[in-house]
């Protein structure tokens, strides 16, 4: 049976572009890129042309970006980065209900160390109220994390906004753009963006790299001790062709970033026309405005997720029931919680996410499948 994959917010299949870039550093050029002899110089030239990709994908310079094992600990760095070496000048975060757990553990973390942290409500599309923000500065205010766009419901919030009102108030600004950088045109000097975390399995390239980029005037405090790879910011050998595989994604995004979105953007309309005209009794979570290109979260009242999940597995379909990292959970989502949505229809949401693989007729026969199987689940209640 083909399997038909529409889960391309928990990953992506790694471009074969990337893993022929990344071929020859564990086979030829595998040095240890902090040796001085040639082996280690070549590989060292490889890093820092990755480096340069990466940094091209939302305007920096190549030296603002820092390599680490992905989102989760880019988030991690930039929170605890900041607020650890900055606890004397101000203990107080500003982050919203809806971000991933990377950054609400983290704040949770903080919070156990006698930092304050608020967080922003949003509305039903899961957008925050930019007046809220500013009402919630205080003098002890250090940091505003803000998601750059949702990774269950996909809404993507005025990022540019959020970091002018930051800028004003001599604030620092960091986003979690895990699941913006490649679906969304990034410019983190016109966003005035201080602090950026992304992750290459989001984009085509292995699971266990990301990046995160920092503005060359901030100052933080490294998480990692050892020796002194990142420029002292992330110690441990560096995962060479990790980072030359993510060096080439973020390459190829740049370069296909129109034909990209416009491809996700066709599918994903297609479906939710199909999914309105064919299924009663739904919701469309989060901005139809403002959301990413691939995104699709929709309730189906009265339908067990997990029992709709096991379903579409059986025909070959791979969806999610939300974000990946909360598959676990037997509670409704934290995002879904926060947009207002009722248990009735937070049971039966679908979480469907288009990638560069996904082609109509894969689409169609999502609709077709999902069509009967919702039909199935409704008539033995």
């Amino acid at each position: 049976m083909k399997i038909r994959y529409f889960d391309n917010s928990a990953t992506t299949k790694v471009k074969s572009e990337v893993i022929n870039k990344m071929f020859p550093y564990f086979v030829e050029s595998y040095g240890n890129p902090s040796s001085l002899y040639k082996l280690g110089r070549i590989a060292k030239v490889g890093v820092e042309e990755a480096r340069k990709h990466v940094a091209n994908l939302i305007n920096c310079d190549k030296n603002e970006i820092y390599f680490t094992s992905g989102g989760t600990e880019s988030d991690n760095t930039a929170l605890k980065g900041i607020m650890y070496l900055n606890k004397n000048k101000g203990k107080h975060v500003i982050t919203t209900k809806i971000e991933h757990h990377a950054i609400l553990n983290t704040c949770k973390t903080l919070e156990e160390n006698g930092y304050k942290v608020t967080y922003l409500q949003v509305d039903k599309n899961g957008i925050v109220n930019l007046e809220e923000l500013v009402n919630s500065i205080t003098e002890e205010t250090r940091l505003i994390s803000v998601m750059f766009a949702n990774n269950e419901i996909g809404s993507i919030q005025p990022i540019r906004e959020i970091g002018k009102i930051a800028k004003e108030k001599g604030i620092l600004f960091h986003t979690d753009a895990v699941q913006a950088c490649g679906n969304v045109n990034i410019d983190v000097k016109k966003m005035n963006i201080d602090m950026l975390s992304l992750s290459g399995h989001k984009i085509g390239a292995p699971k266990g790299i990301g990046a995160l980029y920092v503005n060359k005037n901030i100052e933080f405090k490294n998480l990692i001790d050892g020796g002194h790879q990142e420029r002292d910011k992330r110690a441990g050998t560096e995962n060479v062709p990790g980072m030359i595989g993510l060096g080439e994604a973020c390459k190829i995004a740049k370069n296909n970033m129109e034909t990209h979105v416009n491809k996700l953007k066709k599918l994903r309309d297609f479906y939710f026309s199909e999914i309105q005209n064919k299924i009663p009794d739904i919701r469309i979570n989060g901005s139809m405005d403002y959301r990413l290109p691939g995104n699709s979260n929709i309730s189906f009242k009265g339908v067990n997720g997990n029992e709709l999940l096991m379903k579409l597995d059986e025909k070959g379909i791979c969806a999610s029931a939300g974000s990946a990292c909360s598959s676990g959970s037997s509670m409704p989502s934290h995002v879904l919680t926060a947009i207002g949505l009722t248990n009735e229809y937070a049971e039966g949401t679908l979480r469907v996410t288009f990638g560069d693989e996904n082609t109509e007729e894969d689409t169609k026969y999502l609709v077709e499948t999902l069509t009967n199987i919702i039909k199935e689940i409704r008539a033995n209640q």
